[in-house]
């Protein structure tokens, strides 16, 4: 039996269908976003970009943004933090990483 792929590759904004079209990574508040652009879509993005971009300081890559909210750090005790989750409503896993917002809410409910 012979198979026969066909990969075809579309613009993410237009939804036109381009061979051109490439993988583009961006971030913004330490959320990472991925798009696939066509040329004139991707010029359109940067041009949109462009001001901020000339503004802003570079981090580096891979590198989160300095400076952020009060967010307490994993070295806290995330067993309180649960504890505090889930007298509170929040659906918070016994164990793993606790999520931004609920360790956010916990900084704001404990300052």
């Amino acid at each position: 039996m012979a198979q026969k792929i066909i990969t075809v590759y579309t613009d993410d904004l237009t939804g036109e269908e381009s061979q051109e079209a490439a993988t583009h990574t961006f971030s913004l508040d330490g959320v990472a976003y991925e798009i696939d652009l066509g040329p004139d879509s991707y010029e359109q993005m940067l041009q949109a970009f462009g001001p901020f971009m000339q503004a802003a300081r570079k981090q580096g890559r891979g590198k989160k943004a300095a400076g952020r909210a009060t967010v307490p750090r994993p070295s806290e005790d995330t067993a309180a933090i649960r504890a505090w989750a889930k007298e509170s409503g929040y659906s918070v896993n016994d164990r793993g990483r606790v999520p931004a917002e609920i360790r956010e809410a916990y900084a704001k409910a404990n300052q």
